[in-house]
């Protein structure tokens, strides 16, 4: 007798964007034996619950299906690294569907959003871009001299020693700079160290040797300890949860400019500098206590910050967080780039395949921990 024939899987993307024109070529060559159906979606508009229920995977940022039409559904697949907007939903809630995430694909973006802001601001790049808009050879030595600075021998502390912070890492390495991590639970062996979710080849820190030391706890004192090695950068990689939640705050910046670098000489004897500590959150807006941020950016505390995210989302036009000083904001697309949707269905298609063999999921979602 044959092999008896599988059903054939059917895939379902919500896709929010105009469709680029590669992305149907390519789902067919990772999914070859599967049905495809690409649907543009509207943030606010439901999606036809038929097309939910004729999915046995479903890869979306915004939209997911009522628990009642998704009987048929084998995976969900988010094509964020962060999915905060959809753990109220029921599907998250009341079912055991598993999730997972486009953790992992980011990293190599905003590294590199993150040392774009570090050197606009250590090399005074806005204000040589200024003196060629107005056609003038300003070459002033002394004022150069007193306010450039490089990176080497700073001391990078990174909140959340994910993918993100692990490239970060590479780069920042690389640059001269020591890096300090800082998890959640403790990463007190090697094994514990490694990075187990979604790598984009040839980035990141698979084995986590990178950080010449290692801090975890979940409790403002051990963020304190953290915070007062004498950082000269704190970013902030950190998933948005309740114990996160306004974790950093007036206290959190006072702490980091009295143990900088610059007033500390003996922690970092290879930072010469005299640059104040600079702030870096490419994690959730809602991390931050964001007038404290203000304060500290107008009174000297930091001596500079780079947001690709605020609180609320998008950034009210008369926010008083647009005018404070020595502060760069995006838009929340520090991660985007071409190479973006491929790589999150490079994940889907390795779950796809571990979901087969009964395997665990890469970036799997835990409902118990939030993310």
């Amino acid at each position: 007798m044959g092999e008896a024939v599988l059903p054939r899987e059917h895939l379902l993307v919500i896709y929010y964007h105009n469709v680029p024109e590669s992305l149907p070529g390519y789902l067919e060559h990772i999914f070859p034996d599967t049905q495809i159906t690409i649907y543009r979606s509207e943030r606010d508009v439901p999606v036809p619950k038929e097309l939910y229920r004729q999915a046995t995977i479903l890869a979306t940022f915004f939209h997911v299906p009522d628990p009642e039409d998704a009987k048929n559904l084998k995976l969900v697949h988010t094509t964020s690294a962060g999915i905060d907007h959809l753990q109220h939903l029921p599907l998250l809630r009341d079912t055991q569907i598993p999730i997972s995430t486009s953790s992992g694909l980011h990293g190599p973006p905003i590294a590199e959003w993150t040392i774009m802001n570090w050197l606009i601001t250590s090399r005074g790049f806005l204000k040589t871009q200024q003196a060629q808009k107005d056609h003038i050879w300003d070459r002033n030595t002394p004022g150069y001299l007193n306010s450039l600075y490089d990176q080497v021998g700073k001391r990078v502390g990174i909140l959340g020693y994910g993918s993100i912070g692990r490239q970060i890492a590479r780069i920042a390495v690389a640059m001269g700079m020591t890096v300090h991590a800082y998890t959640a639970s403790p990463r007190l062996t090697p094994e514990s160290r490694r990075d187990t979710g979604y790598i984009v080849p040839g980035t990141g820190d698979p084995d986590g040797s990178l950080p010449v030391s290692w801090h975890h706890g979940s409790d403002k004192e051990s963020l304190h300890k953290f915070i007062s090695l004498g950082l000269d950068h704190l970013v902030v990689a950190l998933p948005l949860t309740p114990q996160t939640t306004r974790l950093l705050g007036k206290e959190e910046f006072a702490l980091l400019a009295q143990f900088n670098s610059s007033t500390t000489a003996s922690l970092a004897p290879t930072a010469n500098s005299k640059a104040k500590p600079f702030l870096t959150n490419i994690s959730r807006g809602r991390v931050l206590d964001q007038d404290a941020l203000i304060e500290a950016l107008q009174d000297g505390t930091l001596g500079g910050a780079a947001l690709d995210v605020t609180d609320p989302e998008p950034l009210p036009a008369d926010s008083k967080l647009w005018d404070a000083p020595n502060l760069t904001i995006s838009p929340h697309t520090s991660s985007l780039g071409v190479e973006y949707f491929r790589r999150a269905m490079d994940i889907l298609a390795l779950n796809a395949q571990r979901l087969r063999k009964g395997e665990p999921l890469i970036n799997g979602y835990n409902r118990q921990r939030g993310y």
